[in-house]
């Protein structure tokens, strides 16, 4: 294992240890120092960003992808409000989840207790840094950070003025980032065995799928949003474009953006060339034939269907019904989040309990996906699978539990 890499998992666990005991007073206020501090270093951060910002447009990065990595004061400054509303925020760590007074005397308590050390491997999204270390640090957990190349100057400056903020108050050690190496040391990471407790990948399909079957520590599958919009018979037609530009083009290189849109044949000449006016400057549609005879566009392919572009580019297909959206769905979709806009109840109660994914909807963008959104304060990421949580990761989901059993010399007979 490399040098550097071994001897910041021994940290990482040392502080993991003085973290399960440290007080939701200091806790608090070390986030709230991490936001102080922050905002009094804006410029130098902004500074290391536009460093990241440059590299972007050198190796011909994305326009979406570009503004998931772009930082200015009001982004920062936003950044900072999330990590203060996690101060308000209930510290789960020693809440008794259950408890049971069994007849011999022994009193059974399940108690909520930090997980320990996250490895966490994401890619060009700086905001993550902050938001799964101020998780981590209200949790009482410790995080690795493996981020992206595409970043490295803003994680480095954001790391630097949070482990400053922690000091005389938590572990510095207890948010560390992993600024050298490559894939080989994503490996080396995710096969930590004894020093790493869970990974959790943040980004595309390919980085997920590869931590996912190369990881020897238990993995959190999270992030890859091939997100669906159904648009049914009975839609409000206006409910129904709003939703559609909004969960399209408000942010689509996130993940909870849509990546497919499915409409019924009855509205199809009705809301398609109104999505068009809306689209048709900005979004490159790709359609079926009966799509096209209604509107220009591209031919759709079934890869189109199975891609989460993370791009200004959306998939669209005509459907019979809502049984064939939710087929539909079943093939393709990655269990994150899908919609359905409708006036008929039944029709919802339908998909929404018929779609298996983390996020189902009705008459509501997919773009509420998010832990801030849900009232978590901000989210470890978006579980895309069932074990041990799923949908928006926050505070309670990032602790485990322990049995305290308090007894008077009961033995077992």
């Amino acid at each position: 294992m490399n040098k550097n890499l071994l001897e910041q998992l021994v940290q990482a666990r040392q502080a993991q240890r003085q973290m399960m005991n440290v007080s939701t007073d200091n806790k608090n206020k070390a986030l709230q120092n991490i936001a102080k501090t922050l905002k009094e270093h804006i410029p130098d951060i902004i500074v290391e960003n536009q460093k990241d910002i440059e590299n972007a447009k050198k190796t011909g990065m994305s326009k979406a992808m570009m503004d998931r990595l772009f930082l200015n004061e009001e982004r920062i400054l936003s950044i900072c409000d999330d990590v203060l509303k996690l101060i308000h925020l209930k510290d789960p760590v020693g809440e008794i989840v259950r408890e049971i007074k069994r007849p011999n005397g022994l009193l059974i308590q399940q108690v909520r207790i930090p997980i320990g050390v996250f490895g966490i491997v994401y890619e060009a999204r700086p905001n993550v840094t902050i938001d799964i270390a101020c998780l981590c640090i209200k949790s009482g957990n410790v995080c690795l950070l493996k981020g992206g190349k595409e970043a490295i100057h803003s994680n480095r400056i954001l790391v630097y003025y949070m482990q400053k903020a922690l000091q005389d108050l938590l572990p510095v050690t207890s948010v560390q980032l992993i600024d050298y190496g490559g894939r080989e040391m994503v490996d080396e990471l995710i096969r930590a065995y004894g020093y790493v407790d869970v990974v959790v990948p943040r980004g595309g399909a390919g980085l997920i799928q590869h931590v996912v079957q190369n990881a020897t520590v238990p993995v959190i599958e999270t992030g890859a949003g091939n997100c669906h919009l159904y648009i049914d018979k009975e839609a409000d037609m206006e409910k129904a474009i709003d939703i559609s530009v909004n969960a399209k083009i408000q942010r689509p290189s996130v993940c909870n953006a849509i990546e497919t849109i499915l409409v019924h044949q009855d509205i199809a000449a009705k809301y398609l060339p109104l999505l068009y006016e809306q689209f048709q400057n900005c979004v490159e549609i790709r359609g079926d034939q009966s799509v096209q005879k209604y509107i220009p566009c591209q031919q759709v392919t079934r890869e189109d269907y199975a891609t989460e572009y993370d791009d200004y580019i959306v998939a669209i297909k005509v459907v019979q019904d809502v049984k064939e959206a939710v087929g539909h769905i079943a093939q393709y979709s990655t269990k994150h989040s899908e919609a359905i806009i409708t006036e008929n109840i039944q029709t919802a109660d339908y998909f929404l309990s018929h779609v298996d994914s983390a996020c189902v909807y009705h008459n509501a963008s997919t773009r509420f996906s998010d832990g801030g959104e849900f009232g978590f304060g901000a989210e470890l990421g978006i579980s895309t699978q069932k074990l041990h949580a799923r949908g928006p990761l926050g505070l309670q989901e990032m602790t485990s539990y322990q049995y305290k059993i308090y007894g008077n010399g009961q033995v077992r007979e």
